[in-house]
């Protein structure tokens, strides 16, 4: 019997901030022939406040992560971070595309601005939100959304500065239930460093809505402009 010939890969080049801790999660969503490049933004010692967002949404910063990644010719590359994608409103946002494109990526896109991909794919503009972040940093994301035509009818956030990564998942469930309410027509859990792969499906049984993620929004839409599709069984996004 001749040996199978190798699979061929697909790459996505994904930029992350320097604390991102849940690569393993975003593998996740992925079928078997496509492959992650991950890169990691320079080390700064600061903890995940407005300062932190400030620092790692500089579109020069972006550049160089697609630079860093472009000798495996990935076929897109992410900004996987919600908070620095959405500090400077949708402009913000489309600077940091704008950047990653002029550095050679053919395809570009961020957490946030898959955010808004996702939302309008599926028809919603009333949506709850729920963030591991400081008050004003889950300010800055009802401030993006309301600016991109989505009202934002509850928010809530943990008020962690450190270790999102190890956000228990029945704390996050916990924390969407109280936010969410009978106005959204979905919840949206923010921040690419909180593990939700294995909340979404439950949550959505329980709540009768959609439930979208950070990572989930950013490796939709990343499959998406690649014509893959993104593996997530029980989850609304897959299945419209």
């Amino acid at each position: 019997m001749k040996p199978s010939p190798p699979l061929l890969q697909a790459g996505i080049g994904v930029v992350v901030p320097y604390d991102f801790a849940l690569d393993r999660e975003l593998w996740r969503w992925l079928p078997d022939d496509v492959s992650l490049h991950l890169t990691r933004m320079p080390y700064a010692p600061m903890a995940a406040t407005m300062e932190m967002a400030m620092h790692i949404s500089d579109p020069e910063t972006a550049a160089h992560g697609v630079a860093d990644i472009s000798a495996v010719s990935p076929l897109v590359t992410a900004y996987a971070c919600t908070s620095g994608s959405f500090i400077g409103g949708p402009a913000g946002e489309q600077a940091l595309v704008a950047s990653m494109l002029a550095a050679g990526a053919p395809a570009a896109l961020t957490t946030s601005g898959a955010l808004l991909e996702a939302l309008h794919h599926m028809g919603i503009r009333r949506l709850a939100i729920a963030t591991p972040y400081t008050a004003d940093l889950t300010v800055g994301l009802t401030a993006f959304l309301g600016e991109a035509g989505i009202e934002v009818t509850a928010a809530a956030g943990l008020g962690l500065i450190s270790d999102i990564w190890t956000v228990a998942h029945d704390v996050t469930a916990q924390l969407v239930r109280q936010t969410d309410n009978d106005q959204a027509e979905a919840v949206f859990i923010s921040c690419t460093n909180m593990p939700t792969y294995d909340v979404i499906a439950r949550l959505e049984g329980e709540l009768r809505k959609p439930v979208l993620t950070a990572n989930q929004v950013t490796m939709w839409m990343a499959l998406n402009l690649i014509g893959r599709k993104a593996v997530g069984p029980g989850q609304q996004l897959m299945e419209r």
